[in-house]
């Protein structure tokens, strides 16, 4: 064995092994933020929404009161929340005073985390600095991650009694990997986002996961006109709800 490690053919794959190395740019953008940096945002807010079921608001008035919801990329969030509420088939009423219902959204902390870790050898410097050894990075990964946590309060225009909410948290990540230099071997929600829109079959985020925020119904004097023609898509009633009762929604985090 210690022979065959000796050996000068051994030793000249070891040291070519050793001596090989490669370069990669981690960032390049013309913009003020990356692309990157935008879907993972755009990913994680679409996650989130996607797990809030609207249908119980089908044919009420609502009005959405972006007041009190700051945060990253408040338009996407707010022009989000229209679409599913007009998808769902609300009336988007355009002040207070004309709704049914108001919806306000809130940021619980939408934004990016960068990680960096590699594998290899770590620089050494030998006392005296005679001789200083460079680090050697044999595989290096680069893991960016986003997260949007949203939470939602609605309630009865004219009573001011809560209707429903909730708070839906979802993540999407990037990982960027380089082996001996040669990369970036791309896995995560962006990539499977872009594989899925970009090829044959047809993207509908909103099957990829499960709703798990709803609203209730509300009293029946508040919403009467809404019994008379009720979508496949409403949650069946609560079992012995009061008339003024609220309905719980889950809290979702992911």
């Amino acid at each position: 064995m210690i022979y065959s490690l000796l050996h000068p053919g051994c030793s000249i794959a070891a040291l070519m092994l050793v001596c090989t190395s490669g370069c990669a740019t981690t960032k390049t953008t013309n913009t003020a933020r990356t692309a990157t940096e935008q879907l993972l945002l755009s990913n994680a807010i679409d996650q989130s929404l996607n797990k809030v079921d609207f249908s119980a608001m089908h044919g009420r008035k609502v009005f959405l009161d972006p007041a009190y919801f700051d945060g990253v990329d408040t338009q996407y969030v707010i022009s989000s929340l229209r679409h599913h509420l007009l998808y769902n088939g609300v009336s988007l009423a355009a002040t207070a005073d004309k709704a049914d219902v108001i919806l306000e959204p809130r940021s619980g902390g939408i934004g990016t985390d960068t990680t960096e870790s590699y594998y290899g050898i770590p620089g050494i410097s030998l006392p005296g600095g005679i001789l200083t050894l460079p680090e050697i990075k044999l595989v290096t990964r680069m893991n960016q991650h986003a997260t949007a946590k949203i939470g939602l309060a609605a309630y009865d225009a004219d009573e001011r009694e809560i209707v429903g909410g909730g708070i839906s948290i979802a993540q999407a990540q990037h990982n960027n990997w380089h082996v001996l230099g040669v990369g970036p071997f791309t896995t995560g929600t962006i990539k499977e986002e872009l594989t899925a829109a970009t090829g044959d079959d047809v993207y509908d985020p909103s099957a990829d996961l499960p709703r798990n925020v709803a609203f209730g119904s509300g009293s029946s004097g508040r919403f009467e006109n809404y019994s008379g023609d009720q979508p496949s898509l409403l949650p069946p009633p609560v079992p012995e709800q009061s008339e003024s009762g609220i309905r719980q929604t889950g809290h979702s985090d992911r």
